[in-house]
C-alpha cells in the first residue's frame, strides 16, 4: 500500500525518527516509533466507540437508552460494548490524551511502558505485541516527547473520519522508510510494494485462506485484503522467526482492520501450522539461506518431495509452500534467480520433480534493483495444484508460462526501481489469460512471454529462465548469483588441483622408473 498525497508531512515524520540517532541504533528506530502509532490507533478507536455509546444511551429510540446516570456509566464502561465492535479497551493511563498531557514529564518513558502493560492487562489478545522498551532505552525524554507531539496532531485524532486510514498508511510509510535506510536488513521485514502488488494481482486472492510462512511486517496480508472484492472474505495465517518482526506484523494488520494469526517460529524447522492447507500461499522467503538446519529434518517429513541441502534453503521453502496448498491452491513467491538454473544435485532433483509432476505454473523474471539492496536479482515462482483444470481453471499440466519482465520498472531513486501499475496489470493479464478456462486474448509475445511445453523444458535441462523460451538473450550475469557461481568455480578449481596432484605423482613415478 503506498502513501497517498494527503500525508504531506512524511519527511518531518522520518526526521523525527532520525532525532533518535546516536542514542538508538538506526535498525531499532522502528521498534520505538511504530508502537506509538499503534497506541494512538487503539486510543482513537476506543475514544470513537465511547462517544458512540454516550450518544446511544441518551437516544430514546436505542435499546440501550436509559435516564439513569449510573446505568449509563455502566453501559459506557462495559468492555463487551467495545469488544463486540472489535475495539480494544483502553484504560485511562494508556489513553492518548493522558500520554499527551504527560509528554514533557521526565518519567514519560516509564509512563509509556506502563501504558503498554495496562493495555495487555485489559486485552489479553494483545499479549506479546506491545513492547515495554522505552524506560530501558537511551532515548532522551525530549526525543520521545517530540514523537508524541507529532502523533498528537489533529490529522491523527479520532475527530477525523480518515484518521485510522492515515495512521495505517503512516505506519506503512515508516516501515518502508526504515527498510530503505537499513538496506539488506530491511529486506528481512519488508517487501517493496510493487512486488507485493504484482504477486497479489497474479494470485487474485478473493476468498479463502491466505498463508505467508515468512510474513515479515504483514504487507502481503494487507495488500491481499485490499485486493479482495468482499472485505473479510479472506482468513490470514502467518509465521515469522523474529520476535520484534512478529510484533510489527501483528500491529500492522490490526491497524488495517485485519485479524491475522501470526505465530513465532522457524517455518522450515518448526512449522507452527502443520495441518494448514491454504487457497493461496504468498511469500518472500529469505534467499539462499546456508546452514539452515537440513540435518534436523526427519526423513519422513511430509513436506519433502525430494532431497534437501544445507547449503541452500531455497528448494526447502518451495517444498514447504507446496505442502501447504489445498488441492486447488496456488503459491506465488519471490525467489533468487539462481533457483531457476541451479545444478546443485539436491536442488536440481527437486526442480525436475516440480516440473515433471506438473506443479510449476509460471515463472516471472523481474528487473534488477527492485529491492533496497541491489544484490541478488530475483524472480517469481508460481506453483499450482489446479493445473488439471478444476474450479474454472484451464487444464495446463503439460505447459509452463514464462514471462521476462527484466526490461520493466522505473528508477524511483538512485538505487531502486519500482514496477508501475500499468506494468503490473500487463503481467497479471497475461497470467490470467493463460490460466482460466475460456479466457481469451493470450498470445506469445517474442521477448516477453511464452507458453512452453514440459518437453521443451526437459530439452533445456530443466532450466526455468524465461529468456531461454521467450526469445531473448540470456544473461549469465543475471541468472546465477555470485555465491552460486563462486561455489561452482571453487569446486572446479579443487577438481583441477586434484588432477594436477595426480599428474605430478604420475610424472614423479615415471621419472623414478627411468632412474
Amino acid at each position: 500500500m503506498t502513501v497517498k498525497a494527503d500525508i504531506d508531512f512524511q519527511k518531518e515524520l522520518f526526521e523525527a525518527a532520525n532525532k533518535m540517532r546516536g542514542s538508538v541504533a538506526p535498525a531499532d528506530y522502528k521498534h520505538y516509533v511504530l508502537p506509538l502509532i499503534f497506541l494512538r490507533y487503539l486510543s482513537n478507536k476506543y475514544e470513537k466507540r465511547r462517544k458512540e455509546l454516550e450518544q446511544i444511551v441518551k437516544d430514546p429510540s436505542s435499546d440501550w437508552y436509559t435516564e439513569d446516570d449510573e446505568m449509563r456509566q455502566i453501559i459506557i464502561t462495559d468492555p463487551d460494548q467495545y469488544k463486540a465492535e472489535n475495539v480494544f479497551v483502553v484504560p485511562e493511563e494508556a489513553s492518548w490524551s493522558y500520554i499527551m498531557k504527560n509528554a514533557k514529564q521526565p518519567n514519560i518513558k516509564e509512563i509509556l511502558d506502563n501504558a503498554m502493560k495496562r493495555l495487555e492487562e485489559e486485552n489479553p489478545e494483545l499479549e506479546g505485541i506491545l513492547p515495554r522498551i522505552y524506560q530501558g532505552s537511551n532515548l532522551p525524554p525530549e526525543n520521545v516527547a517530540g514523537l508524541i507531539e507529532i502523533f498528537s496532531r489533529d490529522v491523527f485524532s479520532a475527530n477525523t473520519d480518515d484518521s485510522v486510514d492515515i495512521l495505517g498508511r503512516t505506519y506503512e510509510y515508516f516501515i518502508s522508510s526504515f527498510a530503505a535506510s537499513e538496506g539488506n536488513r530491511g529486506g528481512e521485514f519488508f517487501t517493496p510494494s510493487s512486488i507485493v502488488k504484482l504477486l497479489v494481482a497474479m494470485l487474485e486472492p478473493k476468498s479463502g485462506i491466505v498463508f505467508d510462512p515468512a510474513c515479515g511486517s504483514g504487507g502481503m496480508f494487507i495488500q491481499s485484503e485490499e485486493y479482495a472484492p468482499n472485505k473479510h472474505a479472506l482468513s490470514f495465517y502467518g509465521q515469522e522467526n523474529v520476535v520484534t518482526t512478529v510484533r510489527l506484523g501483528k500491529m500492522n494488520v490490526l491497524l488495517h482492520g485485519i485479524n491475522a494469526e501470526i505465530r513465532l517460529g522457524d517455518s522450515l524447522l518448526n512449522d507452527q501450522f502443520p495441518d494448514l492447507k491454504a487457497d493461496y500461499v504468498i511469500a518472500n522467503p529469505p534467499f539462499n539461506q546456508k546452514d539452515w538446519g537440513a540435518d534436523r529434518l526427519s526423513k519422513n517429513d511430509p513436506r519433502l518431495i525430494g532431497p534437501v541441502t544445507n547449503s541452500n534453503a531455497n528448494y526447502m521453502w518451495m517444498q514447504h509452500f507446496l505442502y501447504h496448498l489445498n488441492d486447488a491452491g496456488t503459491a506465488g513467491f519471490v525467489m533468487a534467480n539462481g533457483a531457476m538454473t541451479t545444478n546443485v544435485k539436491e536442488e536440481k532433483e527437486v526442480r525436475q520433480k516440480l516440473v515433471d509432476e506438473g506443479y510449476i505454473d509460471c515463472i516471472v523474471q523481474l528487473p534488477e534493483k527492485l529491492f533496497f539492496t541491489t544484490g541478488i536479482p530475483c524472480c517469481l515462482f508460481f506453483l499450482s495444484k489446479n493445473r488439471d483444470g478444476k474450479n474454472g481453471y484451464r487444464a495446463r499440466k503439460n505447459e509452463i508460462l514464462f514471462i521476462d519482465a527484466r526490461k520493466m520498472g522505473t528508477l524511483v531513486s538512485r538505487k531502486q526501481k519500482a514496477l508501475s501499475k500499468e506494468e503490473i496489470d500487463k503481467i497479471a493479464a497475461v497470467y490470467r489469460a493463460y490460466k482460466y478456462e475460456g479466457a481469451e486474448g493470450y498470445e506469445d509475445i517474442v521477448g516477453f512471454c511464452k507458453v512452453a511445453t514440459i518437453d521443451e523444458v526437459r530439452a533445456n535441462d530443466y532450466k526455468l529462465t524465461p529468456g531461454i523460451y521467450v526469445g531473448t538473450e540470456v544473461s549469465n550475469e543475471d541468472d546465477v548469483p555470485f555465491e552460486e557461481k563462486m561455489a561452482e568455480l571453487t569446486q572446479r578449481l579443487l577438481e583441477q588441483f586434484e588432477e594436477s596432484n595426480r599428474l605430478q605423482e604420475k610424472i614423479k613415478k615415471d621419472l623414478e622408473e627411468l632412474m
